[in-house]
């Protein structure tokens, strides 16, 4: 409790006394508010932190029948009202939307933090246009919503346009300029590999920081809920042409008789269904895909790159290091000519470069792949696995910063692979022969192959596991480009069994590239 010691006033000045006095109360109040209503990753924790200690409770999907029997283009016909949009009103840098509640029935709940306190943002058919289809929603009562959408001027100063959307389990994505959604980041991973059965963490309940008039990012906090755990998180928003999500989390194991398999952090979901790599006869377009490739920044300094695939059964890959400088799904294909597709436009998809905040140990970055029939699905996913995890009812924190990157990307520091092609051209090799061996040819770029001389002795170094035998290897200048190619021809020993191949280029010892790292399935 504080005391406030006013000076004496003579009769004279009374009405300035009272003004006075008026002036401080009204300060200590807002100052004693604001106090109050302070709002951090520890309030949310405590909330966390406490239903970890209790039995996991499935949320209610109870929908009301009549919601829940609208088809596909019912459910599209909903819409929100953009005279409802959040901050509007007050003309500022970000406005929030609802999404409706979905089939699924799964809602969250969300709150605005405001300095006058915090108030519970309530689901009101009013906000939405429900378009042709014949309903009663105001008889539903409060639905909550199916997630939210923020706006901000990404690309105009006259328009807002969609900045980051919440929605679906953990799910969320962001866009910086100039870009299409793509990807999708999600809060956590459970068990999408190593286990029978995935796990899917769900955001229950968010808090919507209201932004002042001059705000360089959005804050957005998030309850998360699962069988085996729950989270806090801290969602740091700052727009640009790299968007930039800034992620603070605090997870809390539950006591539980079933161990967690495999923990993914900053979990990325993708989607690949043929490339460059892996080109499918009889579709137009030469590739179809969100993401072409997994870069890893090793905290030993080395630069891996794995193309992408849509291999025909399940495929997990592992690659352990002491530590983690970054890792991403990539679309560092950035040509319209290789997607020639008008309406998709999968050269404007985002890339997702991660950047752990501290020091997050040993442990691996784990790739998932399989296969997909269209590219309607996602099939990719790749997150962080520490080597040490929380045991139940003990709690882990962690952040890390996801850049949502166009053209300009992420890139290691000497050279890089620009194309990854497998296939034969010419040859005389026999039909059995062929059966047994496998060609790559593999483009480079990067300052460290620019500084070249055209007769530089450059090396293509190749390696292959036990099932493997590494034929030949050749590096040469394309005299086409003047860039550096690089091709392979791998012998499959067993082809039942896979092959795990390692390339990069050398100059007298030294490493000019990142090392390209193929999988050969069975």
């Amino acid at each position: 409790m504080q005391t406030i010691c006013l000076p004496y006033f003579h009769r004279r000045g009374h009405t300035f006394a009272a003004r006075f006095v008026a002036l401080m109360v009204a300060s200590l109040l807002a100052l004693l508010a604001g106090q109050a209503q302070a709002w951090t990753l520890d309030d949310v924790a405590g909330l966390a932190r406490k239903q970890a200690q209790a039995p996991f409770k499935p949320a209610s999907h109870a929908i009301p029948a009549e919601l829940a029997n609208l088809d596909y283009d019912g459910y599209r016909d909903i819409r929100f009202n953009a005279d409802s949009t959040l901050w509007r009103a007050d003309k500022l840098p970000y406005e929030v939307n609802f999404l409706h509640v979905g089939k699924s029935g799964d809602s969250v709940r969300v709150h605005e933090i405001t300095p006058q306190g915090i108030k519970p943002i309530p689901y009101n058919p009013a906000d939405f246009n429900f378009g042709k289809n014949k309903l009663s929603p105001q008889t539903w009562g409060n639905l909550g919503f199916g997630g939210l959408r923020a706006f901000n001027n990404l690309n105009s100063a006259t328009y807002k346009d969609e900045l980051v959307v919440f929605s679906g389990a953990s799910y969320f994505r962001a866009l910086g300029s100039g870009q299409r959604y793509g990807l999708s980041a999600r809060g956590l991973a459970v068990d999408t590999a190593g286990s029978a059965k995935e796990e899917f963490p769900r955001f229950t309940e968010f808090w919507l920081e209201k932004p002042t008039g001059d705000a360089k990012k959005l804050v957005v906090y998030a309850l998360m809920d699962s069988p085996r755990m729950t989270g806090s998180y801290r969602f740091d928003i700052t727009p640009g042409e790299q968007t930039v999500t800034e992620v603070h989390a605090r997870i809390f194991m539950r006591p539980t008789d079933t161990p967690v398999a495999t923990l993914g952090l900053a979990p990325l979901t993708s989607m690949f269904l043929f490339g460059e790599n892996q080109p499918r006869p009889g579709d137009f377009r030469p590739e179809v895909h969100d993401s072409d490739g997994l870069m890893i920044a090793t905290g030993e300094g080395e630069w891996l790159w794995r193309p992408l695939q849509n291999p025909a059964a399940p495929v997990t890959t592992s690659f352990s290091m002491k530590s983690l400088k970054g890792f991403g799904l990539m679309q560092r294909d950035r040509a319209f000519n290789s997607f020639e597709d008008t309406e998709a436009r999968y050269e404007l998809r985002p890339s997702a470069w991660v950047t752990p905040l501290g020091d997050w140990g040993a442990g691996r970055v784990e790739l998932l792949q399989f296969a997909i029939p269209d590219e309607t699905h996602d099939n990719v996913a790749a997150y962080w696995v520490p080597a040490k995890m929380p045991a139940p009812g003990q709690s882990m924190d962690f952040a890390y910063t996801i850049h949502w990157q166009g053209k300009n990307q992420q890139l290691p520091p000497n050279g890089w692979v620009t194309q990854s092609r497998r296939g034969t051209g010419y040859t005389k090799l026999g039909a059995e022969a062929l059966g047994q061996q496998i060609q790559f040819v593999i483009d480079f770029a990067g300052p460290a192959l620019d500084a070249l001389p055209a007769d530089a002795p450059v090396k293509a170094i190749a390696t292959a596991n036990a099932n493997g035998r590494v034929t030949e290897s050749l590096a040469y200048k394309n005299p086409a480009t003047g860039a550096w190619r690089m091709t392979l021809r791998v012998q499959r020993l067993n082809p039942a069994q896979p092959v795990e191949l390692r390339a990069f280029l050398q100059h007298n010892n030294q490493t000019l590239s990142e090392t390209w790292t193929n999988l050969i399935t069975p």
